[in-house]
C-alpha cells in the first residue's frame, strides 16, 4: 500500500471552479477553463467542476440563438478536448449544445482527449429573473440518448454515471443548475442507481440570502443521498445588465461542508477537497432504507447508464484536502461544542430523571446511589443525578453519595469528592473498603495477605468489585437505584471490572459518553452555572486531574497508577473508537487519518478550552502501537459490552449497547484486523 496517499485509503480529490468569463467569446473561456484545468491536473485532482454555460457565458440572452456563437461554442469544444490529452483530472464543462434541431443545456464530460458524455439540463426556470424556455429545449425526456460532440458520438442525458474504475467508489453524476432546486432531482435518482459524486454546474444570479438557500440544497442533497455534492456558480464577467453573479463554490459530503470558496473573487477560483468515497459507501451499507427507496423507483434508477473510464490517479504523499477532527466526538467549534454539550447532558439527565419516575410509585420513589471518587466520570454521573432530582422536584439530599476509599485512594481526590458532594447537598458518606478487601485477598490467599507487593488484576478487581458490592447492597437496603459511571470508551477498551464492579449498575448515565467528550460536559456545566458557584469551583479542580484508578500504591520505584499507560492515550484510542464505530473503517485507515490529525501539534484546531499544556503530537509508531492495542482490547472485552445495563445513547458517534449501536459475538478474533495493520501501516 502506497500508506501516505490519499488515493489509497478511498478518498478522491475533486475541485468546484469559477473563473472570469469572456461574454460571448468561447475561445477566451476555453483557454480559462484549460487553464485551471492544469492547476487542478497539477493538484491531483480527480474531477473539476466549471459553472454552467462556462464556454459562452450564460446571461447572453439571445445571443445563445446566434450561429456565430454556436460555431465558436464547438471550437471551443473541441479545444478544451485536445487541451485535456495529457491531464488526468476529468472536467465537467458549461456549454450550450445543438441537438435536434434545438439548443440544450448542457453540462460536457471530458477526459483525456474525449468526451465520455453530456448531460443536459433537465428543469428550465421560467419565473422571476429566469426566462431559459426561451431559448433552451429541456433535457427531461433525452434519456438513452446520443448526440455527436467534437466529431465523436457520445451518450447524451441526464441518465449517466461516469464511473473510474481505477478509483472504487468514485461514480460521477451531473446535473445543471435549476435541476437541484425541483422536488425530486436528477441527481436524487443517480444517487439510488449508484451516483457517489454530484456535480451542479450552476449560473445562478446571486441575489441577498439565496447564497444561504444554496448551501441549504446543496448540504440536504449531499445528507439525504449519502452523498458528496460539489457545486460551482457562475461569477466575474457574467454580465450585469440586469443581474449580479457571486461564483460560489463549496463541496459537502453527508451534510458536512468539506470546503467552500470566497464569494465575488476577484479572477479565478479553485475550491478543492478530498471526498471520503469509503464514508459514502459504509453510510449507503448501513442506510438499509437508502437501498429500500432504490427499489422503489427501480423502474427509473434500473435505467441509467454507465461510462467507465480510468483515471490513473497519482501516487505518493498527496496530503490530505479535508479537515481531520483531533477529537471527532468533540467540536472545535464553540458554538456548536456548547450545544453538544447542552444537548450531551440534558439528554442524560433526561434519561435518569425517566428511569426514576419509571420505579417509582405513589408512595415511593428510588434513590440514586452512587459511588463518587473525585475522578471525571463520577462526578459527571454525580451532576447528573444532582439535576435529574431537580428537574423531579426532589431534593438532592435523596442523592446518596459515597466515597470507599481503598489502598491507592489520593487525598486530593478523596478532598475533591467530598467537597462536591457537600456543594451540591446530597447525603455523603465514606465506607473505608481496605478491611473488607483485605479480608478477601486473605481468604483468596493471595500474596499480598502475606505482606508481598503484588499489585495484580485480582488485587485491583478486588477493590473495584467490592465498591460495586457496597452500592449494590447500600441499594437494597436504603431503596435506590445504582447510577453508572463507566463511559463508553472503558467499555470500548474493557477498561471496566466485570459483573459486580463497575461495569455494572441499574443504569449508566456515562454509558454513551466517551472520555474526550467528559471534561467538556464539566466544564460547560461549570462555566453555563447550572449549580452554584461553590459546586462550580469544585468542578473546575477536578478537570485538573490526572486520570487514574487509584487501586495500586505508588512508590519510589513505580509512580502514580496512569490508566493511559495501560489502556494508551484516550485522544488516539477516542479516535479509533468513532472510525471504529461510526464508520467502518479499515484499519490502516484510521491509522492514516490519525497520523493527518496528530502529527503536528501546530496543524489544526484544538477544542474550545482545550489546556495548552496539555496539546501534542503522535508519530506514526506511536499510533500504530496503539491502534494494535485498541484491537485487541476491543475484541477482549465484548462480553463486558454484551452485558450493559440500560443506559442513554449520546453521541451520533454510536454506542455499544448491544440493543443500540453494536452487536458482535463475544468470542470474535481480531486476527483480520491486526493482519491489515501489520501489511499496510508501516513503521515509520
Amino acid at each position: 500500500m502506497d500508506f501516505y496517499n490519499a488515493y489509497a485509503h478511498g478518498f478522491a480529490r475533486v475541485a468546484a471552479c469559477t473563473l472570469p468569463v469572456a461574454i460571448a467569446d468561447p475561445a477566451a473561456n476555453a483557454a480559462r477553463v484549460l487553464e485551471q484545468a492544469r492547476h487542478c491536473h497539477d493538484d491531483g485532482v480527480a474531477v473539476a467542476v466549471f459553472p454552467e454555460l462556462c464556454l459562452s457565458g450564460y446571461a447572453i440572452e439571445d445571443l445563445l440563438l446566434q450561429d456565430v456563437l454556436l460555431d465558436a461554442v464547438d471550437a471551443a469544444v473541441a479545444s478544451v478536448v485536445e487541451g485535456s490529452r495529457e491531464l488526468t483530472t476529468v472536467l465537467v464543462v458549461g456549454a450550450p449544445l445543438v441537438v435536434d434541431g434545438r439548443v440544450l443545456n448542457c453540462a460536457l464530460v471530458v477526459h483525456h482527449g474525449e468526451v465520455l458524455g453530456v448531460a443536459p439540463k433537465s428543469y428550465l426556470p421560467t419565473y422571476r429573473e429566469f426566462y431559459e424556455r426561451r431559448h433552451f429545449a429541456p433535457g427531461d425526456d433525452r434519456r438513452g440518448g446520443s448526440v455527436t460532440v467534437a466529431g465523436q458520438s457520445v451518450p447524451f442525458g441526464p441518465d449517466l454515471l461516469f464511473d473510474v474504475v481505477d478509483v472504487p467508489g468514485l461514480v460521477l453524476h451531473v446535473e445543471v443548475c435549476e435541476d437541484m432546486w425541483v422536488p425530486v432531482p436528477p441527481s436524487a435518482e443517480a444517487a439510488l442507481a449508484g451516483a457517489t459524486v454530484l456535480a451542479n454546474l450552476s449560473g445562478s444570479p446571486i441575489t441577498v440570502a439565496r447564497a444561504e438557500d444554496r448551501r441549504l440544497l446543496v448540504r440536504s442533497a449531499s445528507h439525504r443521498c449519502n452523498a458528496a455534492y460539489v457545486f460551482a456558480a457562475a461569477g466575474q464577467g457574467e454580465s450585469s445588465t440586469d443581474l449580479s453573479w457571486d461564483g460560489q463554490t463549496m463541496i459537502y459530503e453527508v451534510g458536512e461542508l468539506l470546503a467552500e470558496g470566497e464569494r465575488f473573487p476577484e479572477g479565478p477560483r479553485r475550491t478543492v477537497a478530498d471526498v471520503d468515497l469509503d464514508h459514502l459507501r459504509q453510510e449507503r451499507l448501513r442506510m438499509g432504507t437508502f437501498d429500500d427507496n432504490r427499489r422503489t423507483h427501480a423502474e427509473r434508477t434500473s435505467q441509467f447508464r454507465t461510462v467507465r473510464l480510468e483515471l490513473a490517479p497519482p501516487a505518493g504523499d498527496l496530503g490530505l484536502r479535508r479537515k481531520v477532527d483531533r477529537f471527532p466526538f468533540v467540536p472545535d467549534d464553540p458554538e456548536r461544542l456548547a450545544l453538544d454539550c447542552y444537548e450531551a447532558y440534558n439528554i442524560q439527565v433526561y434519561g435518569l430523571e425517566q428511569r426514576m419516575l419509571a420505579m417509582s410509585s405513589e408512595t415511593w420513589a428510588p434513590k440514586a446511589v452512587i459511588g463518587v471518587s473525585g475522578g471525571l466520570d463520577s462526578t459527571h454521573a454525580l451532576i447528573v443525578a444532582a439535576k435529574a432530582m431537580d428537574r423531579a422536584g426532589r431534593p438532592r439530599s435523596e442523592i446518596l453519595a459515597y466515597t470507599m476509599p481503598g489502598f491507592a485512594t489520593g487525598s486530593e481526590t478523596k478532598d475533591l469528592a467530598t467537597r462536591l458532594c457537600a456543594s451540591l447537598g446530597v447525603t455523603f458518606e465514606e465506607i473505608d473498603i481496605r478491611p473488607a478487601a483485605e479480608q478477601m485477598l486473605d481468604d483468596l490467599d493471595h500474596p499480598y495477605s502475606e505482606g508481598e507487593d503484588v499489585y495484580d488484576v485480582t488485587f485491583e478487581n478486588v477493590q473495584a468489585g467490592l465498591r460495586y458490592d457496597y452500592l449494590f447492597r447500600l441499594a437494597n437496603h436504603r431503596g435506590g437505584l445504582v447510577v453508572g459511571t463507566g463511559d463508553l470508551s472503558e467499555l470500548a477498551l474493557g477498561w471496566c471490572t466485570y459483573g459486580v464492579g463497575d461495569q455494572m449498575s441499574h443504569y449508566n448515565v456515562n454509558a454513551g459518553v466517551p472520555k474526550t467528550l467528559v471534561q467538556h460536559l464539566i466544564r460547560w456545566v461549570a462555566d453555563s452555572g447550572q449549580f452554584e458557584d461553590e459546586t462550580n469551583d469544585v468542578l473546575r479542580e477536578i478537570l485538573e486531574l490526572e486520570i487514574t484508578p487509584e487501586l495500586i500504591p505508588a512508590t519510589e520505584d513505580a509512580p502514580e497508577q496512569r490508566t493511559e499507560d495501560t489502556v494508551g492515550p484516550y485522544s488516539l484510542q477516542d479516535f479509533t473508537l468513532y472510525h471504529v464505530l461510526r464508520r467502518g473503517y479499515r484499519p490502516s485507515k484510521i491509522a492514516f487519518l490519525a497520523w493527518h490529525a496528530w502529527h503536528d501539534v501546530e496543524a489544526g484546531e484544538w477544542p474550545p478550552g482545550f489546556p495548552a499544556d496539555k496539546r501534542g503530537a503522535y508519530d506514526l509508531d506511536t499510533i500504530r502501537d496503539w491502534l494494535e492495542v485498541f484491537v485487541r482490547r476491543f475484541f477482549a472485552s465484548q462480553f463486558k459490552r454484551s452485558a450493559l445495563p440500560n443506559g442513554p445513547k449520546v453521541s451520533a458517534g454510536g454506542t455499544m449497547s448491544p440493543r443500540g449501536d453494536w452487536r458482535m459475538p463475544s468470542d470474535a478474533a481480531p486476527t483480520a484486523w491486526l493482519a491489515e495493520i501489520e501489511a499496510n501501516v508501516p513503521h515509520s
